[in-house]
């Protein structure tokens, strides 16, 4: 039977159909490109997010030993200390053989008090000019009863010649009004307030109860100016000699002053030490301190960009610092996996144990292995290498953030390790850290500073306090003699 062709109708309607049937596959077609590009853009934003919730859990992970954060910043809920430093095999308390100290009896008492039996114990005979058979000597050290300022009156009488002139008597050097306080006490107020951070009220407060000296915040006040004047030529000799040291230190820190952020600046060698405030962290503020300008020699700091602006200064960084860093890197590593800045903060430990075992008596870097250093040094390089190709992709901050450290790390390779080639330099910068951190325990103590003039003041007067200890100068004798006029000078300076 011969096929009977399909109808005008069913022709139409299976046109129709197939037409229909295209626009709903054109339409799932569409829709899946739809569905494929949300996805896309789902798992995009899904690594962001990652990359963020990493970044977040890494800032959390945050401590003092794994960053620049102080060990206050962690509240009453910080944990155990771990210190970075491998053990010394030395039990506590003080070595075998080392001298203690004690309090001892001395041969110039201020006052001897003798006290005689009154009668026998056995029999009751009285024992007055009765043969001694010894003497004990007891001593007690002690403040005396009453400890009271002394008011000094000065007369200057004037008397009048046969010839009609009057003269008057030479008044002591530095009486100057009808009524003053004198160095010492002025040196006491110095001491209280700048030297051991007590407030000005609380200051005032000590004299008073101490001394029976009842006095103002305002005479407080013209006390430390008048001494922060008065140690002008000390700070200025310290900021020479400074400038002329082979090896310095430079740090800076926060420091509150009228309710905004300032910034300490310090900069020390040796027994000098000078520090200054100013409103800007950089350039300014270094510029202003007057020593980095001037400085030829080398500059131990913590990689803080401006320093590199200096560009006669030879520069050695911090490893304090970026053992804090690496150790940040490892705390992010997944647990029982090799990491890069593992090895690399092994290797400056190891580089800093064999660079301060061959540290002779006057200073040199003497008999050193310098295979071994060199053994060292490649290892710590190959981390450091690995550590750059590893994070090479830079997925994230966290990843962005250890790519940077590696590549700092292999660019300033010579800066870092500078204290493996030179024994004037050292590992670390504490020395410039310990002299901005009594700048951060003032604030703690007592608050910010009121104005930049006091802040000004308190840094003069911590300058040449430190210089002074540094040099076995007891804090209140140097504060006596600026009060009088004549302040100490370093002889170094």
């Amino acid at each position: 039977m011969p096929d009977v062709p399909p109808a005008p109708d069913e022709i139409a309607a299976l046109r129709a159909a197939n037409a229909r049937l295209r626009e709903v596959i054109e339409a799932k077609d569409t829709e899946a490109g739809v569905l494929r590009g949300l996805v896309e853009a789902y798992q995009v934003q899904l690594e962001e997010l990652r990359a963020e919730v990493e970044a977040l859990r890494a800032r959390l992970r945050q401590s003092p030993r794994n960053s620049s954060r102080p060990p206050s910043a962690e509240g009453l809920a910080k944990p155990a200390p771990k210190s970075q430093r491998g053990k010394s095999g030395r039990k506590p308390g003080r070595p075998k053989g080392q001298p203690g100290a004690t309090l001892e009896l001395t041969d110039h008492p201020d006052d001897v008090v003798t006290h005689e039996p009154g009668r026998c114990s056995g029999c009751g005979t009285g024992l007055f000019g009765a043969k001694v058979t010894a003497t004990e000597r007891r001593q007690v050290t002690d403040l005396p009863e009453e400890i009271r300022a002394l008011v000094t009156e000065h007369r200057i009488v004037s008397r009048r010649c046969g010839c009609g002139t009057v003269t008057s008597g030479p008044a002591p050097a530095g009486v100057s009004a009808p009524v003053q306080y004198g160095p010492r006490l002025s040196a006491a107020a110095a001491y209280l307030w700048h030297g051991q951070f007590l407030s000005r009220d609380r200051t005032r407060e000590a004299i008073g109860d101490l001394f029976g000296v009842t006095i103002s915040p305002g005479a407080i006040s013209a006390m430390t100016a008048r001494i922060a004047g008065a140690v002008t030529c000390c700070l200025e000799a310290i900021r020479g000699a400074l400038a002329a040291a082979p090896v310095a230190h430079f740090d800076e820190t926060g420091f509150r002053v009228a309710g905004k952020l300032a910034w300490v600046h310090s900069a020390s060698a040796g027994k000098l030490a000078l520090i200054t405030v100013h409103g800007k962290r950089g350039r300014a503020g270094m510029d202003a301190a007057g020593v980095l300008p001037a400085f030829a020699g080398i500059a131990v700091h913590d990689c803080w960009a401006p320093y590199d602006g200096y560009d006669q200064v030879t520069h050695a960084l911090c490893n304090a610092h970026v053992l804090r860093e690496l150790q940040a890197v490892t705390d992010a590593a997944p647990p029982g996996q090799w990491c890069w800045a593992t090895q690399a903060s092994d290797a400056l430990r190891d580089l800093k144990r064999l660079a301060d075992a061959s540290l002779a008596v006057d200073g040199t870097l003497a008999h050193i292995d310098q295979a071994k250093m060199a053994e060292i040094r490649h290892h710590c390089h190959s981390a450091v290498l690995i550590g750059k190709n590893q994070t090479a992709a830079r997925a994230g901050p966290l990843m962005r953030k250890h790519h940077a450290l590696a590549r700092r790390l292999l660019a300033r390779e010579d800066d870092y390790l500078r204290f493996t080639t030179d024994p004037r330099v050292p590992f670390d910068n504490n020395a410039a850290e310990r002299e901005v951190r009594m700048a951060k325990l003032r604030i703690k103590v007592s608050g910010c500073m009121r104005s930049m003039a006091g802040a000004e003041v308190f840094c003069a007067t911590r300058s040449y306090l430190s210089t002074a200890a540094k040099h076995g100068i007891g804090k209140f004798d140097a504060l006596t003699q600026a009060a009088s006029g004549t302040p100490w000078i370093p002889a170094a300076a």
